[in-house]
Parts: structure tokens; sequence; C-alpha cells
């Protein structure tokens, strides 16, 4: 029985963090019962790529360090991962219990429910009231993501769907038969991978472009579902984000946390700084711009001279 990615993701992230020195792949592989099951070397090498970038994603910040074998290994300190202890005032628990409700509308009650008695395991007063004052608000997932919930339901119950797409190319929005697998964020975006029917392929699509509603079309997939769903492969490739294309970016110690999460490899400078290798693609320039002085682009020189151009944009403005 395949072993179910979150459990395979768990077990990676524990052994990273549990390592007192960093882990080659041929050590993770033999560490991880997932790893051993998966087959030919490049099977096990696409595998641990898309996971180890997933924990990244998460928040994990895993460090990539050469020996002097000249062998790569992976350690995720724990003094780089570790979170000051949480305490909650009444705005903030009601702020939080708000958040809460937006899955409720989402029909995920069960884990906003359960996420809010941890907070009160946790230590936040049983005469707060969560929702505070703000009982009155009903906050929702946006209209423009209002095909996420019949979309998550479909993937949940293995439904065929039907909707009208636009693309970003096209004038005008066309009917897709889609089988649904996954529904995954990405900056800040939703998207779903599934089984387009029509063109007998596996296709990404962006919740924003579904126009109208998500209609359900009968019972059972035709196509096999896989056992990895590439949505962020696939969109990164969409934005230019290869990984064959990276920055180099000096970055201030103890700023920019989200660059330090996606970084492949972190190298301290001993003067305040760090550098820090990111994976380069279309709108880069554009987000760098928002660490202001806590960021100095070192190459390409094209990404180089775009931050410096918008950042001169802000400074006329």
């Amino acid at each position: 029985m395949a072993i179910a990615k979150a459990e395979r993701l768990m077990n990676l992230a524990l052994c990273l963090l549990g390592a007192r020195r960093p882990l080659s792949k041929r050590e993770l592989r033999g560490s991880i019962e997932a790893y051993l099951e998966a087959g030919s070397d490049d099977s096990f090498n696409r595998m641990f790529e898309r996971d180890k970038d997933d924990l990244r994603e998460l928040g994990l910040v895993i460090e990539t360090v050469e020996n002097l074998e000249g062998e790569v290994g992976y350690l995720a300190r724990r003094d780089s991962n570790r979170l000051p202890a949480i305490t909650l005032d009444a705005e903030e628990a009601a702020a939080l219990g708000l958040a809460a409700k937006v899955w409720q509308q989402a029909r995920l009650a069960g884990a906003a429910s359960g996420a809010l008695q941890k907070l009160r395991a946790a230590g936040l007063p049983e005469d707060v009231d969560p929702y505070g004052s703000h009982g009155a608000l009903e906050p929702r997932i946006p209209v423009h993501e209002a095909a996420f919930e019949p979309l998550m339901l479909a993937c949940r119950d293995r439904r065929p769907v039907v909707f009208d797409y636009r693309k970003a190319s096209a004038a005008h929005p066309e009917t897709r038969h889609v089988e649904p697998w996954a529904l995954e964020c990405w900056r800040g975006h939703w998207y779903l991978a599934g089984f387009d029917r029509e063109r007998g392929a596996e296709r990404v699509f962006r919740l924003s472009r579904i126009t109208g509603k998500v209609r359900a079309r009968g019972t059972g997939f035709t196509a096999p579902v896989p056992d990895v769903v590439t949505v962020r492969e696939t969109v990164r490739g969409w934005a230019g984000e290869t990984a064959d294309r990276s920055a180099l970016i000096r970055l201030r110690r103890g700023a920019g946390y989200p660059l330090r999460a996606r970084a492949t490899k972190v190298r301290e400078l001993g003067d305040g700084w760090d550098e820090l290798e990111i994976p380069y693609g279309h709108g880069l320039d554009a987000w760098l711009v928002e660490f202001g002085p806590d960021v100095v682009v070192l190459e390409p020189a094209e990404l180089r001279a775009d931050v410096v151009d918008r950042l001169r944009a802000v400074a006329k403005g």
C-alpha cells in the first residue's frame, strides 16, 4: 500500500530536524520507508525534490550543505525552525475565531472547531469569546474563488465536474469537463489539478478564471488518479520559475523569513547578512522590492536592474 504523502512529509521533516549533521539523499532514502518503496533512482529523486519543496513552502527552513567529499547534505536546524511561545490576548483570539468562520462557511467546520479547542487547551481563557465583538461579521471565501467549495467536495468525493474556464490568452471562456484530483494554494491563488476529458490529459486550472457555477456530472472517473499531483511544478512553469534558474541575494540577518523558507542554499556572511540562492521566475523583482533595504540582489544582472528600477519608481512616487 502506498504511504500517504502527509505521512511521508512528516517523516522527512522529523528526520531533518532530528539529525545532528547534514544527511545525504542516500541516507534519507534508507531512513524513510516511503523512499525505499520509490523504485528507481529517478522516481526517488523526483519524489524527494517535490517533498523538499513542499516542506519549504510550508515554512520549514532546510539548509543545503556540501561536505568535503563534494556530497550534498540536507539539514533543518532546530534554532532556525523554532517559534517562540505563543500567547493570545482577547482581540487576537477574536481575530483567529473570525478567520475560523471562513472555513465554517466552506464546510470545514470540524477542522475550524478543533483548532479553536486547541487554542483553549493552550491557555485561551474560557470566558473569551473567540468571535469577540465581530460576531455580526460573516467572512466568506472571496467571490472570485467561489469555485473552491464545490471543487473541494468534488475532489473529496471523486466526482467529475463541468465548468466554464477562460484562459489568460482567451477572450471567451470554454466549457471544460474535468475529473478533479487536488486543490492547492500557491502565491495566494488556488489551483485545481485534474484530468481534462476533452484533451485526454492532466491540466491545471486557476480558480479565479472559472466563470459561472461548477456543476457535477455523473459519477466515477475514467482516468487513474496519480499518487503525486504536481500542481506547483506546473504553475512554476507558467511563471518561468524552474529548477535551473536561480537568483543570488544578500538578506539581512533576522529579516525576510518568507525568502528564507524558499531558499535552496543559505550561507552566513558574518557581517549581519546572509547569502541566499532562491528560485528565479516571473514576478520575483516585485516581491523582492517589498523587503526594501533588507535585500540586495547580487545576480543575475537583469533581476538586479529590475529591482533597482522599481525602487527608484517608488522613491519618485
